[in-house]
């Protein structure tokens, strides 16, 4: 029997997407030796990274700021832009508002604080931004104005994020391993000493003086999501990584870790009824610029409440609690050139049709005098004294309906008509790790474990209820820098106290 190789290092980190790598790089650049476990194949690396759009949510004053992010913007773009200004409190408060006040405040308080110089060292470190003006602005009076607190994301997407951090990372020294899982921490009074894990099938282990787990959270594990989030929620699509079933929470629980955060919460969207899982191109989210209805015809809830931003997240629970966990987001003509790229590819559940009662007969599930007699009432409900602006909360409204349409309302009666069919996809789990501002995991006394830090979507605390857009993305980048950094400084006191003695 052939034996198994045991490798040494300074600091192991679980997970290959943006906040892994962040702590990777930032380690390997404060001296110490690294190996990176990724569960998935090279060809699946990253996590739930590489399926984003690389949207990020940052702090920043004016456009000199920007100009430090993306040294690229030419005049030209400058001028016919308008970025505005996103300063810390805006974005604290956004964190408290949409959490429901729940966010732990100085976890809030770091990410906020910290984001824009992240942004500036990740593009130290060659990761590139570029504005998002096909999603985040529209162009009125031939100026592009962004809204909702985010701007920029990174060159080629989630994967180009995710590849870009993986180059320089490789340039730098630090080791991956694909196929490569974790699943139990070595540890013992003294703390976290490094991880069993299988590699190609066969257990092996790495020694090391400090652990960061980054490897998400339980989103693909469907009996965990039952467990924690409730009934149902295994009839939930899962988007994003297929390999983010929960290990690295339950290895560190297993150890004496605190569970923290929103445990019963994720992050939901609405998305296409009929695509498979872990399949790009699901989220379908201009619905403020439609209505949503369910197999009874009925509204249920408020599109325009807010902006897309920081309300999609919370969305698809919403679609999940309809009969048959499916819902039809419907428009008209007036608005069809503003629905997103998503809405355009070739494998969309949608029907479309001149009249209204023409795609009633179309909507697959739906009662179809019910659909039209609420078709009636929100027309005659639309308010119509204040104009039309995809840019701005334009307070255009309804008057009189149950469910209320606070924004962006405009009366759906110029064909022909598009109607797409949505049901809830799942992206992360809130709930996760307790960890202090320094990144260590706490255990059950509240007492950080020596050696053992966390980054990214298994860290509970931030979020609840909701999200703000792009925020989960910068909170990886956030803590796993300072992870990265803190885990460095522990490795270098227990390499002096190992020199003393």
């Amino acid at each position: 029997m052939t034996e198994k190789k045991i490798y040494e290092t300074d600091i192991v980190v679980i997970g290959a997407g943006n906040a892994a790598m962040c702590a990777a790089i930032a380690a390997r650049e404060n001296g110490a030796d690294v190996i990176v476990l990724e569960k998935a194949p090279e060809t699946e690396k990253g996590g739930n990274s590489t399926y984003t759009h690389g949207s990020i949510r940052f702090a920043y004053k004016d456009v000199e700021e920007l100009k430090q992010i993306m040294p690229d913007l030419t005049e030209e773009d400058l001028a016919m832009t308008d970025f505005g200004s996103y300063p810390e409190e805006d974005f604290f408060d956004d964190m408290c508002r949409i959490t429901e006040y729940r966010t732990d405040p100085e976890l809030a308080s770091l990410l906020t604080s910290k984001s824009f110089e992240t942004m500036k060292w990740m593009q130290s470190h060659k990761v590139r931004w570029v504005p998002i003006y096909g999603r985040q602005a529209f162009k009125v009076d031939g100026i592009f104005k962004f809204w909702g607190g985010m701007i920029v994301e990174s060159v080629g997407g989630g994967p180009g994020l995710v590849g870009a951090l993986h180059a320089e990372a490789e340039s730098l020294g630090v080791q991956v391993l694909f196929n490569a899982m974790a699943t139990e921490l070595i540890h013992d009074d003294d703390g976290v000493h490094g991880v069993v894990f299988k590699h190609n099938g066969k257990t092996t282990e790495v020694h090391a003086k400090a652990v960061i787990l980054a490897s998400g959270g339980f989103h693909a594990n469907p009996e965990m999501r039952t467990r924690y989030l409730g009934p149902n929620w295994d009839l939930a699509k899962a988007r994003g990584s297929r390999f983010n079933t929960g290990e690295g929470i339950q290895m560190a629980l297993n150890i004496g870790a605190l569970a923290a955060g929103n445990w019963s919460g994720c992050h939901s969207v609405g998305g296409d009824r009929y695509l498979p899982e872990f399949t790009e191109g699901f989220q379908k989210l201009s619905y403020p610029f439609g209505i949503i209805v369910n197999a009874e015809g009925n509204r249920f809830v408020d599109e325009g409440a807010d902006f897309r931003n920081y309300t999609y997240a919370k969305y698809g629970k919403m679609i999940l609690e309809q009969p048959g966990q499916f819902a039809w987001q419907v428009y008209d003509a007036k608005v069809a050139g503003l629905l997103r790229e998503e809405y355009r590819g070739r494998k969309v559940t949608k029907v479309k049709a001149n009249t209204l009662e023409e795609l009633a007969e179309k909507l697959d599930g739906v009662d179809k005098e019910g659909f039209l007699k609420t078709i009636a009432e929100y027309n005659e409900a639309v308010c119509k004294d204040k104009p039309f602006n995809p840019n701005i909360k334009d307070g255009r409204c309804t008057d009189g309906l149950a469910v209320r349409k606070s924004n962006w309302a405009n009366t759906l009666d110029e064909g022909p008509f598009e109607a797409y069919a949505v049901t809830c996809g799942i992206t992360f789990t809130f709930g996760g790790l307790k960890i202090n501002t320094s990144t260590e995991v706490q255990d059950v006394m509240s007492q950080s474990i020596p050696g053992l830090y966390a980054a990214g979507e298994l860290v509970g605390g931030l979020f609840y209820f909701n999200y703000p857009g792009g925020a989960g993305l910068m909170a990886g980048s956030v803590f796993g820098k300072i992870a990265g950094e803190n885990a460095s400084r522990f490795i270098t006191q227990v390499k002096e106290k190992e020199e003393m003695f």
